[in-house]
């Protein structure tokens, strides 16, 4: 199958020709092609995280499988997750961590990528991130019915909690990020998330 592969201009990936854009689901037949997400049908690639992106990532994940142990709610996913946000054509993004409730995860119709938006999106950004990228999957997420969206930036080492667009909170290294009514009872200091000296 000849597949076109959009890159981003940081990667070295050259461009395949294609005559049609690909589905989510043959993007998951395709198993382990690399960072990628699929974007309107197209394959997007990216570069790998650095060592911060993968600490900050583990931090958080522990803290919420830890928070969601003794209360059986529903279920921590990390590495880089697929999420449909579009279809027909197909978008998929993947993101760094995600909370879908019991309910939710019972509503999946697929083995692959998640095909019912989870309650929580975390991001963490890297060096290559731009805010217009992040806007952009933003507006996916809260538009498939994501409640809140978690943006992490480990050089500023600060964190964007968003429940809508035009909702968005700021917290600083001295702050404390909170589950709101999403996660009732979470609370994550970020002094002990972002753990490495800059």
């Amino acid at each position: 199958m000849s597949v076109k592969i959009k890159t981003r201009p940081l990667t070295k990936t050259p461009e395949i020709e294609q005559n049609r854009l690909i589905t989510g689901e043959e993007l998951y037949r395709m198993g382990d092609i690399g960072p990628a997400e699929l974007v309107r049908g197209e394959i997007v690639r990216h570069m790998p995280t650095g060592h911060p992106h993968g600490l900050i990532e583990n931090i958080i994940g522990a803290l919420l499988y830890l928070y969601l142990q003794g209360r059986k709610i529903g279920y921590a996913l990390t590495g880089e997750v697929g999420i449909y946000t579009q279809r027909n054509p197909d978008t998929i993004r993947a993101v760094d961590i995600a909370f879908i409730s019991n309910e939710r995860y019972r509503q999946l119709s697929t083995s692959g990528y998640l095909d019912q938006a989870p309650e929580l999106v975390v991001e963490i950004m890297s060096p290559a991130n731009t805010w217009s990228e992040i806007h952009e999957k933003l507006a996916e997420y809260f538009g498939i019915g994501v409640k809140l969206v978690w943006v992490v930036d480990p050089q500023l080492e600060q964190v964007h909690v968003y429940r809508a667009m035009d909702d968005v909170t700021l917290l600083q290294k001295e702050d404390v990020l909170t589950g709101e009514d999403v996660l009732p009872g979470f609370e994550a200091a970020l002094a002990d998330i972002f753990v490495v000296e800059s």
